[in-house]
């Protein structure tokens, strides 16, 4: 039974904390459609790039960014790599409401390195793999191992794979962003394939937060916080490795933090560098201020809301529905108004 071991630190309760309020900023801004829509483009093309380029993947950000927007077919395996994680993260919404198994993360990895690694591709490692780097050393080359995986058979990994999986299906007390760096750093130190255990890792890792409530990928990516210092990331990671989680968990949360902060401010220099003419006025703000408190309003409400004619609370209506912040039920004199959802495409 798996039952991992820390201690939550007073950073880690006031990252917590601070998360949880960077979050809900986050969910509180209101941007038309397309703009939402561009930023989780972006944010599912950084993910793509970063991910792959912590494995070694050798594409630069423009090189991923024309591959995806272009839609094009991979040309080379570093290209299907990236091509294959993009696919992944579109479609990482549909495993929310999935229990994780063993067969789920075989498919996800099956998916992962198909036209890259065919003979390995959704295949459990059965065989001693060890994680490292070569070095010079007195002008012979040293593997400097960094990480030794505690099975390598494939029956025992199976096993260890499924306790970790089971945890995570079952664990309801451990805070949502504990319960998924826990899954990040354990998922790694098993090491369950030979290739693709980093982005696997960071694809269920995103899953565990999306299944926890935490819009990841469409409001906000955690790869950009690995990307400061990889090797920090690295460190951070297998410091965890002698049973002890806590510190990783700092730096982990420390990450989130970071990420929810970056995607505020661009969300805030997307909204400031809009057209102008898709830009709420001072009068439509005040609509969208009444809309934080009454969910749903008709016309004559906010007319009288506002202490305006009907025809002005109509024309501000229908102007925020044009710059994509606000949907309308109903085509009569009852029907009402309401905050279009974050991402909705009607």
């Amino acid at each position: 039974m798996f039952n991992p071991k820390y201690q939550l630190t007073s950073k880690i309760l006031a990252n917590i904390s601070q998360i949880e309020r960077f979050y809900g900023q986050l969910e509180a801004v209101r941007t038309p459609l397309k703009l939402e829509l561009d930023i989780e483009k972006r944010n599912l093309i950084q993910s793509s790039y970063i991910s792959n380029s912590v494995e070694g993947n050798p594409l630069t950000y423009p090189e991923v960014t024309n591959l995806l927007l272009g839609d094009r077919m991979p040309a080379n395996r570093n290209e299907k790599e990236v091509k294959n994680y993009f696919e992944i993260l579109k479609k990482l919404n549909n495993y929310v409401h999935q229990k994780l198994s063993v067969s789920l993360v075989i498919e996800v990895h099956r998916e992962l390195l198909t036209g890259t690694d065919d003979e390995i591709a959704g295949q459990i490692r059965d065989k001693e793999i060890v994680v490292g780097r070569y070095k010079s050393i007195e002008g012979k080359a040293k593997l400097l191992i960094k990480h030794n995986p505690p099975f390598h058979k494939r029956e025992e990994i199976e096993n260890a794979l499924e306790e970790l999986l089971n945890w995570a299906n079952e664990e309801k007390e451990a805070p949502a962003v504990i319960k998924s760096g826990i899954f990040h750093h354990q998922f790694v130190y098993i090491h369950p394939f030979e290739d693709g255990n980093g982005r696997i890792c960071r694809l269920f890792t995103a899953l565990s937060l999306l299944s926890s409530g935490y819009l990841i990928n469409k409001y906000f990516v955690l790869d950009d916080w690995y990307d400061i210092d990889r090797i920090l990331y690295s460190d951070k990671l297998h410091s965890a490795d002698g049973g002890d989680k806590t510190k990783w968990l700092e730096y982990f949360t420390d990450g989130i933090k970071y990420s929810l902060q970056s995607a505020l401010s661009r969300y805030n220099t997307s909204f400031e560098s809009m057209n102008f003419e898709n830009r709420p006025t001072t009068k439509e703000n005040e609509v969208l201020k009444i809309f934080q408190i009454q969910k749903e309003i008709t016309a004559p409400e906010l007319a009288q809301k506002l202490k305006v004619s009907r025809q002005q609370a109509h024309s501000l209506l229908s102007s925020l529905i044009d710059k994509g912040f606000l949907s309308k039920k109903g085509s009569t004199k009852s029907s009402y108004y309401f905050l279009k959802k974050r991402g909705e495409r009607v």
